[in-house]
């Protein structure tokens, strides 16, 4: 073994020590919260082929890795047969191809191997590499395992290797952060809000027969606006476990990921605080490239699009576009919206933008007190939670929807209304669809105009178990 890479295959010496040594497992073995994704149980043990895993920085594709080994281990697999890379070590596709075709030589060839090279595109031309291992046969018999941060990179290398994936009908997983349901289910662990049974409750109630008790529903809502500041990272939800607020390295670890990808792709600093200043400023609301070029100090709105496709495909924002509602697929020349996508980027993205002693204390906390701030972010959060399962777009006609997802060959339009009053003529455009649903702060589920009205909090923590149904 490489002694480069030995910190991350002490399995080799001690599998039975493995989650004690490993860096990883060793830091997440402190935290009082540990998450395990629900995505190990789908990742293929023994199968072979060239799989990948895709998501941002800072949410644990690392550790998921790591989990997988053990369970590989624990499924019967030779720790001597399973080894970890980093691409951080790799310089260019002539050395990946000499590493693996090593590593390859030392294992058995009759026998199932692993390989994981995390962080692939920092290899200079990874995927010119993987085409080669496959067509020389050197990866016969093998699962080859490549994590990436940058989705744009991975999709279109994969283009490039046709035919080289295996049998498996899934080869492709993507980590996101934790829904709000993995968020909530987590926390339990140290009796917060709500009991594990009152969230099987309010997971298998229907809202407009069942009664819904005020206790579970209070807590439901302080989980939900506790969602709103950490979101899904697990190192900010185990700050507030810890610390009662989040600390300022959380923030500046993921803000700085973002800036870091973005220089390492030789953008402008400038630039991207421009445009990030923009998202938070215009957030949730319709825009275009156009609009927006005449705001900042950038000349050309492809220079902006270029800018928002990078943070997009690296799962720091999402960019929602209208629907054409006759085709169910997006408008092209219709204006945009841009948001994070996940609450916790919005609060790092904002601290790294207006510096302060305490970004938890006088910078999050505030923004959410503010009425509109709050239901901007709400609105964000379940649209961004929304996509996850289905396409998701927003509805531009006389009126205004805020998503609209299609499952089933329709749309579902849904009107978020994070306020403590609903106005009617805020509604028209949703009410004029018979499966129009509006999600808002009400804890008493009834209608409005003949359209449904429910908790927000209550739609998202039944979004993941009821993904391939509606409410």
């Amino acid at each position: 073994m490489d002694i480069r890479f030995a910190s991350h295959n002490l399995h080799h010496e001690s599998p039975e020590a493995f989650s004690r040594l490993d860096p990883h497992l060793r830091l997440l073995g402190t935290r009082p919260l540990v998450h395990q994704s629900a995505l190990l149980d789908r990742l293929p043990l023994e199968k072979t082929g060239i799989f990948t895993l895709s998501g941002g920085r800072q949410i644990g594709k690392t550790t998921l890795m790591k989990q997988w080994m053990v369970r590989l281990m624990e499924h019967g697999v030779s720790p001597g047969r399973i080894v970890f890379l980093t691409g951080e070590l790799i310089d260019d596709h002539h050395s990946l191809i000499r590493l693996i075709s090593e590593i390859s030589s030392a294992l058995p060839e009759d026998a199932y191997r692993c390989l994981i090279l995390d962080e692939v595109t920092y290899v200079r031309d990874w995927d010119k590499g993987v085409k080669y291992l496959a067509d020389a046969g050197i990866l016969e018999n093998t699962g080859f395992f490549l994590t990436g941060s940058d989705l744009a990179v991975i999709r279109e290398a994969r283009m490039r290797f046709p035919g080289r994936r295996g049998s498996e009908d899934t080869v492709d997983f993507h980590l996101f952060p934790l829904s709000f349901l993995e968020a909530v289910r987590l926390k339990q662990r140290l009796k917060q809000h709500l009991t594990r049974d009152e969230v099987d409750l309010l997971l298998g109630i229907d809202p407009f027969r069942d009664p819904v008790f005020p206790a579970s529903l209070d807590g439901l809502f302080a989980e939900f606006e506790a969602y709103l500041l950490h979101g899904g990272f697990l190192t900010a939800i185990n700050d507030l476990a810890q610390h009662g607020q989040i600390q300022q390295a959380t923030y500046a670890t993921y803000s700085d990921w973002i800036r870091g990808d973005c220089l390492k792709r030789d953008r402008r600093e400038h630039f991207l605080r421009e445009i990030l200043a923009a998202i938070i400023k215009r957030h949730g609301s319709q825009v275009t490239w156009n609009s927006l070029t005449q705001e900042l100090s950038i000349d050309h709105p492809k220079t902006v699009a270029d800018y928002l496709n990078l943070l997009a495909s690296m799962d720091a924002v999402f960019i929602q576009y209208a629907l054409l509602e006759d085709k169910l697929v997006a408008a092209p020349k219709k204006a945009r919206k841009v948001m994070f996508r996940d609450p916790f980027i919005f609060h790092a993205v904002r601290a790294w933008l207006s510096p302060g002693r305490n970004p938890y204390t006088d910078q999050a906390v505030p923004w959410l007190a503010d009425p509109k701030n709050a239901g901007a972010l709400a609105e964000s959060c379940a649209t961004t939670l929304y996509q996850r399962h289905f396409p998701t777009y927003y509805i531009k006609a006389q009126g205004e929807v805020d998503i609209a997802y299609v499952h089933e060959n329709r749309f579902w339009p849904v009107e978020i209304k994070w306020t403590s009053q609903v106005r009617p003529a805020d509604l028209k455009q949703v009410c004029k669809y018979p499966n129009g649903v509006i999600l808002g702060k009400t804890r008493q589920p009834g209608l409005v105009q003949n359209t449904p009205i429910l908790p927000l909090p209550l739609a998202l923590l039944r979004l993941e178990s009821l993904q391939s149904q509606n409410f």
